[in-house]
């Protein structure tokens, strides 16, 4: 791999005096889907928080494009062209769609708001359908589409999904992952990828890396961690 678009070395990070990140070594390059998989409470939606600098990391760099971004305040590191769509969706319940899309827009301006709207329609035709409805009414897999969709307004480099699948039905679940599948191979989107799902996203990705208490344990191309026994036994339903 050449240089990293983002690159993570030594990074501790604390709650009180808890340690939720231990030393992490993560690189995602350029064009690739990069995904983290771990159990519940091992850290890996800390690591997404402190790439974004809450909470900052007390320990390590975190480098971006080139850039170390370590101290870099949140809203700074969003117009760098990263973006982020966060566990448990997040969007503005009592916004509509169209809405919630203009303020994903906000980071970067509205130069070409009229088009990715458009695209986001194409990308998510549910969402279409649903352009006028508030955000809070949709189902749980239209907001997560919203979340992305609102992420993907920005035109990030790097897109960063924290449990994209969480409380999907499969279907669904399936669909969202097709679509970031679709948008890394078209547009060569850079994907980081935090997700429970070991299976869907190990397929998915390029690359991954494995996190257990605060530490990253494993690492390797994906389809490699997927055949791992190690990998099988603790996150695949016993080697699905």
């Amino acid at each position: 791999m050449t240089e990293p678009l983002l690159s993570i070395r030594g990074v501790t990070a604390y709650y009180g005096a808890i340690a939720a990140l231990k030393g992490v070594d993560v690189d995602v390059g350029e064009g690739e889907i990069v995904t983290l998989i771990g159990a519940n409470g091992a850290g890996k939606s800390t690591l997404m928080m402190t790439i974004f600098g809450a909470p900052q990391a007390r320990d390590g760099a975190i480098v971006y494009d080139g850039q170390d971004i370590t101290r870099t305040p949140t809203h700074k590191i969003a117009q760098l062209k990263i973006a982020q769509s966060p566990e448990g969706r997040r969007i503005f319940p009592r916004m509509s769609v169209v809405e919630n899309l203009k303020m994903g827009a906000a980071v970067t301006g509205y130069a070409h708001y009229d088009a990715d709207l458009q695209r986001m329609f194409e990308i998510f035709p549910r969402l279409k359908e649903r352009a006028n409805q508030r955000g809070g009414t949709l189902s749980g897999g239209e907001q997560q589409m919203l979340a992305i969709a609102r992420a993907l307004m920005s035109r990030p480099r790097l897109l960063m999904l924290d449990e994209p699948s969480l409380g999907l039905a499969p279907l669904i679940a399936k669909q969202i992952f097709a679509v970031i599948a679709e948008l890394n191979r078209t547009e060569g989107l850079t994907v980081f990828l935090v997700e429970q799902n070991a299976y869907h996203a190990l397929k998915l990705a390029h690359r991954g890396y494995v996190m257990v208490n605060g530490r990253i344990t494993l690492s390797g191309a994906g389809r490699e961690l997927l055949e791992r026994e190690e990998v099988r036994a603790a996150y695949l339903e016993g080697g699905r």
